[in-house]
């Protein structure tokens, strides 16, 4: 898989406190933006998904809903 380099500016202070604390700064960074990517992709698939149920599923009638859930308590 080939990468890519990116820098980010942060107060030298935080750095080094977060460094002092034992946290892999970029190993940390990597992770956020994976996991970023991911709900990003996960976003995009949910609104496709969407998209596609709007133009191909006819809605329900007006009380289906309830005259179905009438209709399986009274099965009963």
């Amino acid at each position: 898989m080939s990468s890519a380099v990116i820098s980010v500016r942060v107060p030298r202070r935080i750095k080094e406190l977060l460094e002092r604390e034992g946290i892999d700064v970029s190993e940390e960074v990597k992770k956020y933006l994976e996991l970023l990517a991911l709900r990003v992709k996960a976003k995009r698939f949910a609104e496709k998904w969407d998209r596609i149920l709007s133009e191909r599923v006819v809605p329900s009638r007006n009380g289906f809903a309830e005259k179905s859930v009438r209709e399986d308590r009274e099965s009963h």
